[in-house]
């Protein structure tokens, strides 16, 4: 009969910690925000999922103005993604943090009384304005909770988002199999219980002190910090592939290739179920810009080389085309999972610690601005253009990988305000 684990002894005996256990952080803060971020992430899946449908099927609204709606306050909430960070850096990042996810409750409970355009777009903005600033204002906890091995806790935390929206996505398809009213109003009310939910997590972590400011530091120093605008740049350009597994391929699947269309869904699988699982790995000794520049690149030749393979699937029959897909799919994902390892260490490493909610603001604007424009991009060029179209896009990606190490280095080297790093920066 095996024994069971012990705590700790005064002889210094080693902690013995069952399966489910060595999945999670150690006990402490970043267990807490572990927790907060997951419970978070399963209401945005929810919502995310089955809001479109809400608002079209219950609120009655035209599927244009709900797609302007979202969009209005998609835009409006980047601004002010930057100025919730320095909020966050300001007055306290826990502080901020929950007063955005009560906020995020309160106008998630006002959709549930929405039944004209215009209460739906002031909402639409209002949430907007949460969605943005619970990114920037949660980037200072992040930092601060990091412990000895910040990439792999910040992997940990997309993992685990990730499968929390897989989850969260779940349960919306089981209300919209029911198709009611009340189904989707549950999933709306879900939403706002999560932001409750996450609230209440995020007071069981400890205060912590704002990081005090260099004499010489101006208030919107991320808008002047060189080598941080320029990772925002190509980070952005990067960021147009985020779009190629929820829009470009399964429109390709289903318009374009003999495949079955329940490979769209097997596609979107397969890609989750790798992200969730293999984050943490790749993510391992990204600790630096100029690895974070090396992932980077490698992250352009597979984003290149799955958009060469979902082309190609294009001409085979059904299996054959099947295969393939899956296939690019699973290089595709490794693509993306070297670029959020370089992404979160972009934003982190070349952040300066007094104004990380600020500087992670304005890393979100340079995503947001690509994940709005990324659908017309990669429509544009993939079905306008057809196969000239998708090898320029493989190209795009290819030489924004190649770019990002010498063109960061580069910033970094020539910049005023140059802050030293751990490792060499080429």
């Amino acid at each position: 009969m095996t024994a069971p684990a012990r705590g700790p002894q005064a002889d210094g005996a080693t902690v013995r910690r069952g399966p489910l256990a060595r999945l999670l952080p150690e006990r402490g803060p970043r267990r807490t925000l572990a927790g907060a971020t997951f419970v978070n992430a399963f209401g945005s899946g929810m919502f995310m999922s089955s809001s479109a449908l809400y608002f079209t099927r219950v609120v009655h609204l035209p599927m244009s103005q709900v797609a302007f709606g979202l969009f209005a306050g998609a835009m409006v909430g980047l601004v002010a993604g930057v100025l919730g960070g320095r909020v966050a850096d300001r007055w306290g990042a826990r502080e901020t943090q929950i007063a955005v996810m009560l906020s995020g409750a309160v106008f998630m409970g006002c959709f549930l009384l929405v039944d004209a355009f215009w209460s739906f777009l002031l909402i639409s903005v209002l949430t907007g304005v949460v969605f943005a600033a619970d990114k920037s204002s949660r980037a200072p906890l992040v930092r601060g909770f990091g412990g000895e091995d910040p990439a792999g806790f910040r992997a940990y935390l997309r993992a685990g988002t990730n499968l929390g929206i897989s989850l969260g996505a779940l349960a919306a398809g089981v209300a919209i199999q029911i198709d009611t009213a009340p189904a989707y109003l549950s999933l709306v009310g879900g939403r706002a219980l999560a932001f409750v939910g996450c609230a209440l997590a995020l007071l069981w972590l400890p205060r912590l002190a704002p990081v005090e400011a260099p004499p010489l530091s101006g208030r919107w120093e991320a808008l002047r910090d060189r080598p941080y605008l320029a990772a925002t740049v190509l980070n952005s350009l990067m960021s147009l592939h985020f779009a190629v597994p929820t829009f470009l391929l399964p429109l390709w699947i289903v318009e374009h290739t003999e495949a079955p269309r329940w490979m769209v869904s097997g596609v979107l699988v397969l890609n989750t179920v790798l992200v969730i699982t293999l984050q943490v790995a790749v993510s391992k000794n990204v600790s630096d810009p100029a690895s974070a520049g090396s992932r980077m690149r490698w992250a352009g030749g597979a984003v290149a080389a799955g958009l060469v393979l979902m082309m190609a699937a294009g001409e085979l029959p059904a299996w054959a085309s099947a295969a393939l897909l899956l296939a690019a799919t699973a290089v595709y994902t490794l693509g993306e999972l070297w670029h959020a390892a370089a992404a979160m260490e972009y934003s982190f490493g070349l952040a300066a610690p007094h104004a990380q909610g600020q500087y992670s603001g304005v890393f979100g604007l340079g995503g947001g601005l690509a994940e709005a424009l990324a659908p017309a991009v990669l429509g544009t060029l993939a079905f306008g253009l057809g196969r000239p179209g998708w090898l320029l896009l493989a190209v795009v990606f290819l030489a924004v990988g190649w770019a990002a190490r010498p063109l960061v280095a580069w910033a970094v080297r020539t910049s005023p305000r140059a802050r030293t790093h751990e490792g060499p920066v080429v």
